[in-house]
Parts: C-alpha cells; structure tokens; sequence
C-alpha cells in the first residue's frame, strides 16, 4: 500500500468535513468562519504532496483557485454573494484543480439557481406552523435576507470530489 493511499482517507475526511461543516453553517448563520478556511487551506498544503499532487499541479490547482477568487470577489462586489461564499469557492476550487473546478462551478450554478427558486418561493409564502421558531429559519424567510450560497457550495463540492484524485487514490 502507498503513503498516498494511506494519506487520502484523511484528505477525504477534512475535506468532507468542512463541506459540511461549512455548508451548514452558511445555511444557519449566513457565515463561513475564516479560521475554517484557513484551516482548510492549510490541510491542502500538507496533503497535496503526499496524495501525489506535483508542483505543476499544486500551482495550476493554485492559478484555478485564484482566478475563481477574482471572479467571486467581483461577484462579492456586485452583491451577488457573500465574502464568505467567495473565499470558499476559491479554497475549494484549489482542492479540485485545473481537473475538476468547472464541473464544480458549473454545479454550483445549478443547484445555486435552484435553491434560490425555492427560497424565493418559500419567502412568499406564510411561514408553516409546522416549522420550529428558529432565528435561522425566520432569517431565511425574511425577504430581506441574502441567500446562503456556501450551503450550495457545499453541496456541488460533495457531488464533484468523489471524481477527483483525492478520491481515486483510495480506490
């Protein structure tokens, strides 16, 4: 068995993690922790390697995501997503590389696009008895609220990553 066999359950487990860890909390809070993405950075930094990745990969994977991160943060500008969202995006499109950061984004649109239809529904409509009273719910309803796109994110990034090299050295 190789050490990058060995290495990538743990790549898989950090990178899971924070999707959903992330994801929720954007949902929740309209919040994605710097401290997480640092974190997340920092564990493609010390991952990479051993999973495998060359430095011409490593510094394509880094173009990608920095070209996403000036994309977003024109976005950001726009009013279009958070600051939050838009630094996510970029550290998890460095996860995905040059390889499979289009089919995230693309992803991100489509699942983006169709939870903001159903948000937007869900807004005009009477807040249902049935749902507890929550802060993030009620936030969520409010129509002056953004959307949540990290929650999105997450999701594309947990479709698109068992493609990825991260996934495949397991297996």
């Amino acid at each position: 068995m190789t050490i990058s066999a060995l290495i990538a359950p743990a790549g898989m487990l950090v990178f899971t993690f924070t999707m959903v860890y992330a994801g929720l909390t954007d949902l929740t809070t309209m919040k994605i922790q710097n401290g997480l993405l640092l974190l997340f950075l920092l564990a493609y930094a010390m991952l990479a390697p051993v999973v495998g990745l060359t430095v011409p990969e490593m510094g394509w994977s880094a173009a990608v995501a920095g070209a996403v991160l000036v994309v977003a943060f024109i976005f950001f500008a726009l009013g279009w997503i958070g600051g939050g969202d838009a630094k996510f995006a970029a550290v998890t499109a460095l996860w995905f590389g040059l390889d499979h950061t289009a089919a995230y984004l693309i992803y991100i649109a489509l699942l983006g696009g169709a939870f903001t239809l159903c948000l937007l529904q869900f807004r005009i409509m009477a807040l249902p008895a049935w749902l507890p009273d929550r802060p993030w719910i009620a936030r969520l309803h409010s129509q002056g609220t953004g959307v949540p796109y990290g929650f999105t994110m997450a999701l594309a990034a947990l479709i698109v990553f068992p493609h990825t090299r991260w996934m495949t050295a397991i297996f």
